[in-house]
Formats: C-alpha cells, sequence, structure tokens
C-alpha cells in the first residue's frame, strides 16, 4: 500500500507538472519540439525512479551522518542552532545545502567513476523540464548526500528539535521544484536577476554539447559558480545538447551502464578530469 501511494503521489505530481509546463514550453518554447517523442517513456520511467529508489538509498548514510554529528559535534553548539528561528535555519539550509550540492555535483563531472552515473542526466539532446529528474539512481544519491551533509554537520537540521527533520525536507524540495524550471524549454531571460538566481538561460549552458563545458554547476544560487570560478552566461543560447559518450539505447542497458567495465577510463573521462589529468 506505501508503494501505492508513492505511485499515486508521484502521479498527482507529474499531473501538475505537466499542467505548468506544458503549456508554458509550447508558447516560449526556446527550441520548439514535440512532446510525445521516442525519449518521453524514458523520461517518464526515470522520473519515477528518481522519486521512488534515492529517498530509500538515503535512508541509512543519512542515519549515520546524522548519529555522527551528533556523537562529533559538541552538544552546546547543537542547542545553540537549534534555538535559532525556523526560517533562520531553512535560509541557511539552503545557503550551505547549495554549496554541498555545487562540490557534489563538480565532482560528478571531474571524477571518472562518478561520471558514469552522471553522464545519462547529460546524455539528453533535448533539454525540457522532465530532463530535471532524468538520472541514476546513485547519481541522485550522492548529489543529494553533498547538499544535506553540511546541513546536518552545522546543526540547522538538527534532531534536537521537532522541526529540525523539516529543514533536510524543505531543501530537497525547493532544490528538485527549482530543478524542473531551470531545465525547462523556456526561452526566458530575467536581467539582472540571472546573477541572484539560477534560470534556464543559466543552466542550459550546463547541458550544451559543445564548449564551454562544465559550467554553471549550481542549481539556485549562481553566484557559487562566480565565486568557484565557473560562471557563464552569454547572451545567446547553446545550439545543442548531450555528450560525446556513446550510452545504451535502452532504458535498463543505461540503469547498468555504469556499472559495467568500461574500456578505457581515459574513454570515459569527462572533459574537466581530462583536462585535469594533462596538466
Amino acid at each position: 500500500m506505501q508503494f501505492l501511494r508513492e505511485i499515486l503521489r508521484l502521479s498527482l505530481w507529474l499531473v501538475l507538472l505537466a499542467v505548468i509546463f506544458l503549456p508554458l514550453e509550447r508558447l516560449f518554447a526556446l527550441h520548439p519540439k514535440k512532446f510525445f517523442r521516442k525519449a518521453l517513456l524514458q523520461d517518464l520511467g526515470y522520473y519515477f525512479i528518481s522519486g521512488l529508489v534515492p529517498s530509500l538509498l538515503l535512508a541509512l548514510p543519512m542515519g549515520l551522518v546524522a548519529y555522527g554529528v551528533r556523537a562529533l559535534v559538541p552538544y552546546s553548539f547543537q542547542v545553540a542552532v537549534a534555538a535559532t528561528p525556523l526560517w533562520q535555519r531553512i535560509l541557511a539550509g539552503l545557503v550551505v545545502g547549495e554549496i554541498g550540492f555545487y562540490w557534489g555535483h563538480r565532482w560528478t563531472h571531474e571524477v571518472p567513476l562518478l561520471w558514469r552515473f552522471h553522464s545519462i542526466h547529460h546524455s539528453a539532446e533535448h533539454v525540457y523540464f522532465l530532463t530535471s529528474s532524468r538520472a541514476h539512481p546513485v547519481d541522485n544519491v550522492f548529489i543529494r548526500l553533498c547538499g544535506l551533509i553540511p546541513a546536518y554537520v552545522l546543526g540547522v537540521a538538527s534532531p534536537l528539535t521537532p522541526t529540525g527533520s523539516l529543514v533536510p525536507v524543505i531543501i530537497v524540495l525547493v532544490a528538485t521544484m527549482w530543478g524542473f524550471f531551470i531545465h525547462s524549454n523556456l526561452r526566458w531571460r530575467l536581467g539582472p536577476l540571472e546573477w541572484v538566481i539560477a534560470t534556464p538561460a543559466f543552466h542550459h549552458w550546463h547541458h550544451t554539447l559543445r564548449e564551454p563545458r562544465d559550467r554553471n554547476y549550481a542549481s539556485m544560487l549562481p553566484w557559487m559558480d562566480w565565486i568557484f570560478g565557473t560562471h557563464y552566461l552569454p547572451a545567446q543560447w547553446p545550439s545543442a545538447y548531450g555528450i560525446d559518450d556513446k550510452l545504451p539505447e535502452s532504458f535498463g542497458g543505461q540503469l547498468i551502464y555504469p556499472l559495467l567495465p568500461q574500456p578505457s577510463d581515459a574513454a570515459n573521462t569527462p572533459p574537466v578530469a581530462a583536462a585535469i589529468k594533462s596538466r
């Protein structure tokens, strides 16, 4: 019954997302495409897997993280942070979570093993709202862990208060919903606001097939990329999306692809990692 309830919940969210984005992507499309395409079934499969599997896989590691923080972080510090207003903890959680997410996301591009999983997300040759959930469960879990661990370590997701568990839920929920927006096929530009909050223009350059690649890792706060030297946002838009790697065409083949032996590490090394190795 729990599984059926989760399927129903995800189905209702999917209907809501479709009601919001389908009309917008039709009226303000950056790259007009038919919604019912060959890749749609795969994207729907990833949508449901991304909604069901990562939360199960996260339970054990996040439990260990919470236990470790409780044992290693001074109790007085935990109490002091837990005493701050909820809105302050949520705001701090979003910022520190974004820092963790930025580096987790960047590592999936720079570490060849992590890139095997993350390459599935970048294999999409058309970027639209459902591309956000097109990700391998291992990739999803790793990036979420990187975003949630700082919130636990700094105490903003504290088990000492009844609302402590609410902060990581809000971090994941906000990041997930914003992910659908920044992947959307919308030609909107927001002027100076694009330096403050991530937009489709900002994130589409992260998916470009051409140069420059491996930029714009932040999910919500683009000034993270400015601080760490990976920000790129010209006036024009990318002309093509995807990766050079050849991935299996079948849904099941893509899920097991990162787990199989690769022809060579060099052939599957992402551009950033290759540049680092060549120095």
